[in-house]
């Protein structure tokens, strides 16, 4: 790994997404252990906290075609901020999640960070969903499902503009890997983006080590590394009830782990953020215990 030093940022947003729980997910992550397992990797942990984030009760719900829009670009901001700070200290940035959204935050401190270096990322979304919806096309006006648009530069432009340049990603450095369940108003999108879009038939067909290395060379050509955004609902409620999302068919835990795993030996690691934890909707905390336990993985813990 290029860093030795993880800086760890809670985001607990539950603004963009259409069911209350998220908010908690980074208090159920820290209490699986978290930070205390990474240091047992030989990593140093600083846990930088959570960032502030306003709460759905005291705020207006705003556009309807994009709700809580002004809030969840200032939290994406702070969060930006925080993130840049963590990259340009040469600290692998940790955010646990809150919803999807905060990952507009999330790569847009890290592609700052690089561009001001002269470098650019790519990003790997793990997901169900591919969240490429825009205002014009979300059937709910929820922004969790609109973050990976953003990022590739479609979307409002308060928030696909946070430091002042759109896109934060190249779309062909973009690898969406685990889809199951897409708005037929979103396909288009996807379609038309550029990006690279590994659904679970592929998986299926193909088996996931093939999918996720071809996913990798889509995310590192001409990049200087690639940014993990892993949504929990992309393994099966079976593994993963804990979230607002479920959809059945989803990876397996063993799949989920050879995901992490294969990551971590490509070397080109440079961020991570797990989102979508939701302890309302879990089981003894199942789902917060098995997203420590991908994060391990992705961190360098074999079985041997």
């Amino acid at each position: 790994m290029r860093h030795s030093c993880i800086a760890v940022i809670g985001a607990p947003m539950d603004l963009g997404a259409g069911r209350r729980g998220v908010d908690m997910g980074p208090s159920a992550l820290r209490l699986a252990g978290l930070d205390e397992r990474i240091e047992a990797l030989g990593y140093e942990v600083q846990d930088l906290g959570n960032i502030d984030v306003a709460q759905p009760e005291a705020t207006p719900i705003g556009p309807k075609r994009a709700r809580f829009l002004p809030e969840i670009y200032e939290t994406c901001a702070r969060l930006g901020e925080m993130v840049y700070g963590a990259v340009s200290h040469k600290r692998m940035p940790l955010v646990l999640g809150g919803d999807h959204s905060i990952a507009i935050g999330t790569v847009s401190g890290i592609a700052h960070a690089y561009r001001e270096a002269g470098a650019k990322i790519g990003v790997i979304w793990i997901d169900a969903h591919a969240d490429m919806n825009t205002p014009d096309t979300s059937p709910s006006g929820n922004v969790h499902g609109m973050p990976l648009a953003c990022c590739i530069g479609q979307g409002p432009s308060e928030l696909t503009d946070i430091f002042g340049f759109a896109p934060k990603v190249d779309p062909h450095n973009v690898a969406i890997v685990g889809l199951r369940d897409v708005d037929r108003t979103e396909v288009i999108n996807v379609r038309d983006a550029g990006v690279a879009a590994y659904t679970m038939r592929e998986i299926d067909e193909r088996g996931l080590r093939s999918v996720l290395n071809e996913a990798i060379a889509h995310a590192t050509d001409g990049t200087d590394g690639v940014h993990l955004s892993f949504d929990m609902d992309s393994v099966d409620p079976s593994e993963a009830p804990g979230v607002g999302t479920p959809v059945r068919g989803g990876l397996t835990y063993r799949e989920a782990h050879l995901a992490m795993e294969i990551l971590c030996d490509s070397g080109k690691l440079v961020g991570m953020e797990i989102v979508e934890v939701n302890p309302v909707l879990d089981i003894a905390n199942q789902t917060a215990k098995l997203g420590v336990e991908l994060a391990l993985s992705a961190l360098g813990k074999r079985i041997l």
